[in-house]
């Protein structure tokens, strides 16, 4: 496969990148956040809420998505962006993920894994041939390869072995990928858990195959923050300078801030939205928990100087009833201002780096956030 560079680097500041990466359809600005459209809906968000948030980019999952209604049904009628709404770019996960979580109904074999679907216990056959089929059914700008992610913590033999399998699913998955149309990309995906050894040997292995971007993962998976950040640092100064990085399913605002410092580009995680059906709301001050009391009489914005309406219009003592009270809106509207914070996080973090600042702008959010939710004057 000969590997087209889709991704433009337009400024670092330290280790810190910011770039743009073209997509069939359209372009993303990175460092990106991808807020989680599972099973290609945002839960409790329209698509225009998404988009007018800041979002370049989403992301849906091919299992949930295989499943139901289908990749060959959901093909048929135009593809993801057609049969969503969404017509921005998109990236879909291999499934590998998910199928970890399924670890009493799933089997792992040289040439593919078989699970039972948690739908219906349908037996199912997905091979790296197979996950990028489905990707290409899908109609997804960014694919991703097919590996075996390994739950931290775990011994050794049993990461080095899930590594070594993911990169000869990685080797099938490039394959299969050689026909797409021009524009779409593969990323190769490293594991490797939490030993600096076997990180160094995925990603160096990954980059003698060849994919458009590379992507950190098994993080994320139980282990500490300090070793998910030592991991990125292993893998980073052998990751090609000219390909998008990707590391998946993180995370927190800290985190993310975090794994900009160390040359991450891109970032998905579920946490805006589900939190905000928990009733928390990420803010320049952090975390806000609206079921607290404290807030039952609170008649401030959850930030006076945001420029997101529902974040300085609504008082918290209306959230703080809607939350308690089990009403939709309040999910609604805290998935929305968790999804407008995001991207206001990431276009801070763009524009400091293509300022040179970015250092300050690190200490400047992490200082605010320690904050905590501030009490009324």
């Amino acid at each position: 496969m000969a590997v087209a560079n889709h991704f433009e680097l337009l400024g670092q500041d330290g280790e810190a990148r910011a770039g743009r990466l073209t997509t069939p359809h359209g372009a993303v600005q990175t460092p990106a956040f991808m807020p989680v459209g599972t099973a290609g809906a945002m839960k409790g968000m329209h698509w225009r809420e998404v988009r007018d948030a800041g979002t370049d980019i989403v992301l849906g999952n091919t299992y949930h998505l295989m499943l139901r209604p289908g990749a060959e049904r959901i093909a048929s009628l135009g593809g993801l962006q057609v049969f969503t709404g969404w017509r921005g770019p998109m990236l879909t996960d291999s499934g590998g993920f998910q199928v970890m979580s399924l670890s009493e109904l799933r089997k792992v074999t040289e040439k593919d894994v078989t699970f039972r679907s948690h739908i219906d216990g349908t037996s199912i056959e997905l091979s790296p041939e197979r996950a990028i089929e489905v990707q290409r059914l899908l109609g997804s700008d960014i694919a991703m390869q097919l590996d075996e992610c390994v739950r931290l913590p775990a011994e050794r033999g049993d990461i080095e072995r899930a590594m070594q399998l993911s990169l000869r699913w990685g080797e099938r998955s490039r394959r299969a990928f050689e026909t797409a149309p021009a524009g779409y990309m593969l990323f190769g995906i490293v594991q490797g858990g939490d030993d600096r050894e076997l990180r160094r040997a995925s990603a160096r292995g990954l980059i003698d195959i060849g994919f458009h971007g590379y992507a950190v993962g098994g993080l994320a998976v139980g282990e500490p923050q300090a070793v998910m950040l030592a991991m990125i640092e292993e893998v980073m100064p052998i990751l090609p300078l000219d390909r998008p990085r990707y590391l998946m399913g993180v995370g927190t605002p800290e985190d993310i801030l975090e794994a900009v410092a160390r040359g991450i580009d891109m970032f998905d995680c579920v946490m805006p939205t589900r939190n905000g059906r928990h009733g928390m709301a990420f803010t320049r001050f952090g975390q806000i928990n609206l079921r607290n009391a404290r807030h039952a009489d609170d008649p401030r914005p959850l930030d006076e100087q945001s420029a997101w309406p529902s974040t300085c219009d609504i008082s918290r003592a209306y959230l703080h009833h809607l939350v308690r009270s089990g009403e939709t809106l309040g999910a609604m509207l805290l998935s929305e201002i968790n999804i407008a914070y995001y991207q206001h996080l990431m276009r801070g973090i763009r524009h400091a780096i293509a300022q040179g600042n970015f250092a300050d702008f690190r200490e400047r959010t992490l200082a605010g956030w320690a904050q905590g939710d501030i009490a009324p004057r």
